[in-house]
């Protein structure tokens, strides 16, 4: 049996929207790295979304967000930080810190939901 990069630990999991493909979200990243390269700023993909974890901790010890596309989780990143944070509006957020590198796993079908999920290490895909 093969064992998941996360097995043993916590991840979240989330749909990525206006995404047809692994290969369509690496081609978005490497946009953003080249941008990011250009003003100076450090090697990072920054996710936002509403709702904090308040598993921090635990995702921090080595968790991923995995990634659902076209209704198949297929692709992981390694978390590197959550910070928290109100916006401009005065709505709070939270910053998901991610490795710009993706890590293929094995296609896996997932219904849609709404924001993200914790996944446990145990049940995340190799």
């Amino acid at each position: 049996m093969t064992v998941a990069a996360g097995a043993g630990r916590l991840n979240l999991i989330k749909l990525c929207v206006g995404v047809d493909s692994v290969e369509d979200l690496a081609d978005w990243i490497a946009e953003r790295q080249a941008d990011r390269q250009a003003r100076g700023l450090p090697e990072q993909q920054v996710h936002i979304t509403r709702m904090a974890p308040t598993r921090s901790a635990e995702l921090l010890d080595g968790g991923s967000l995995y990634w659902v596309i076209k209704g198949e989780l297929l692709c992981r990143q390694s978390l590197r930080a959550i910070e928290t944070f109100v916006d401009g509006e005065g709505i709070g957020r939270c910053r998901l810190v991610l490795e710009p590198r993706l890590v293929r796993v094995a296609a896996r079908p997932s219904r849609p939901f709404q924001g993200w999920r914790y996944l446990k290490g145990t049940e995340a895909p190799a």
